[in-house]
């Protein structure tokens, strides 16, 4: 069986390495699948290519993976043209966060074959050989199909409990020495290699926004994960690890052995994670950076405690502020998020979300604010359709969802006007903001430069 897997473009210079394609090219290649990658990533090439690529190659199947968003669902429905398009064209299988949230509605937009709901290192197996053999796909627990022009769903596949039995990713498919050269932040030298992983799956907390269906959080042990870290280390030269999982920072305890593990390893590796402000303590934090740990993604999202109620975030401002502090003082980067326009939000809880940027943010990225976005499979997506907001999925990949930085749905008293020009104003003052430090610190190398006869620069670069 021969297998092609495809990359989209999200035209980006340098586009995130595909987790979870990786993943399933993995358990692919176990199987004895010849399995292929279509990088139109790294290549930007046309979805028309696709087609043509099709037509001149013969695949058994073709997949794609799909989070969510309205760029995604844009060229995911380009690409399923050029897919079906073709005088050859594959079985063609769907996954992701996006297809799972209704399955049916993916399967006849895209005029796919297959989409497989939740986890799909176990779910492609079982597929791969039924459609191998000719079976029928009845039996297969996690996916849906097309049946005679009928949406078949079976029931959802239980979560693969031991993840640490799932394969390394296929990095040997994948342009790494592509992928590597990931810049997300001012703290990374010229001269450092960054690879995203994996130190689990899942999250413990369920905030009213996240798209997330799986319920719970399956980390890995530590001795894998170093394995692992290992591997690119030697293979690649890896000098950074962005923990890309939804929450590494899982509990005081599970963080520890992770960063004791690392020490003990002597990976002498920087990473950064995503973390929870209720376990940034300031032993914790001190263990981190002694470890290695450069950056951590914190989800703010309000600084307001009734509308982080509203959001089910499991925090406070208290917590918050406690965090963030013991975070800088632990010289670790503070990566902040805030959104705005949840249930309860209003101008006065926008200028706390701004204020406490202003305050807090060390300005290695560019943060600005965001509408929220009540993607599909999220509390906030069933109750905006509950109160009228939204019809359903179509509705929101067609009609409302058309941007990230534009409003989906106005779950607040606010006029859209209102809001907008609210965060016109609000973005203004965090970018001016961003840019003055970013001056203050270019004016002082130049100083350095001139007064002292700082040898040692190497000009203004971007990187």
């Amino acid at each position: 069986m021969r297998a092609l897997l495809v990359v989209h473009d999200n035209e980006s210079y340098i586009g995130h390495f595909p987790f979870a394609l990786s993943y399933i090219a993995s358990i692919l290649q176990k199987e004895g699948v010849d399995v292929e990658i279509w990088s139109q990533d790294l290549h930007h090439w046309s979805d028309e290519k696709l087609t043509e690529y099709l037509d001149t190659e013969k695949f058994d199947i073709i997949g794609i993976s799909m989070v969510a968003g309205y760029y995604e669902y844009k060229k995911l429905k380009s690409l399923s043209t050029a897919i079906n398009r073709s005088k050859n064209r594959p079985t063609y299988i769907l996954g992701g966060h996006g297809p799972a949230a209704d399955a049916g509605f993916f399967l006849n937009k895209m005029q796919a074959d297959i989409v497989v709901i939740g986890e799909g290192e176990e779910t492609i197996v079982e597929a791969i050989h039924a459609l191998s053999n000719k079976k029928s796909l009845i039996n297969i627990d996690g996916i849906a199909y097309r049946e005679n022009n009928t949406v078949m769903i079976n029931k959802r596949r239980k979560l693969i409990n031991d993840i640490d039995s799932i394969p390394f990713p296929a990095y040997d498919l994948f342009p790494i020495t592509y992928y590597r050269l990931m810049r997300t932040s001012s703290l990374a030298a010229n001269t450092d290699f960054r690879m995203p992983m994996l130190s689990g799956r899942g999250c413990t907390f369920k905030c009213n926004f996240c798209f997330r269906l799986d319920e719970g959080f399956r980390p890995r042990h530590p001795e894998p994960i170093i394995e692992e870290i290992k591997f690119l280390q030697e293979n690649y030269g890896i000098t950074d690890i962005a923990f890309g999982d939804e929450l590494l920072m899982s509990s005081i305890e599970r963080t520890e052995e992770l960063c004791n593990a690392f020490l003990k390893a002597r990976l002498n590796v920087k990473w950064s994670c995503n973390g929870r402000l209720n376990y940034a303590k300031s032993d914790l934090l001190r263990l981190m950076k002694k470890s290695g740990c450069m950056r951590i993604n914190y989800g703010v999202e309000c600084f307001d405690d009734q509308c982080l109620r509203n959001m089910n975030k499991s925090l406070t401002v208290k917590q918050i502020v406690s965090g963030v502090e013991a975070t800088i003082a632990a010289d670790i980067s503070p990566i902040l998020n805030i959104i705005f326009g949840n249930i309860g939000e209003n101008l006065n809880t926008l200028q706390k979300g701004v204020d406490f940027l202003l305050k807090y943010s060390d300005c290695v990225e560019i943060r600005t604010i965001r509408p929220v976005t009540p993607y599909p499979g999220s509390p906030l997506f069933n109750y905006a359709v509950e109160k009228g907001l939204l019809k359903d999925i179509e509705d929101f990949y067609e009609n409302k969802h058309i941007n990230s930085d534009l409003l989906t749905v106005n779950f607040t008293d606010l006029t859209d006007d209102e809001i907008y020009d609210a965060l016109c104003k609000a973005n203004k003052t965090l970018l001016k903001n961003t840019f003055k430090k970013k001056e203050e610190e270019l004016i002082k190398c130049t100083e350095e430069l001139y007064n002292n006869r700082n040898a040692n620069f190497r000009g203004f670069r971007q990187t």
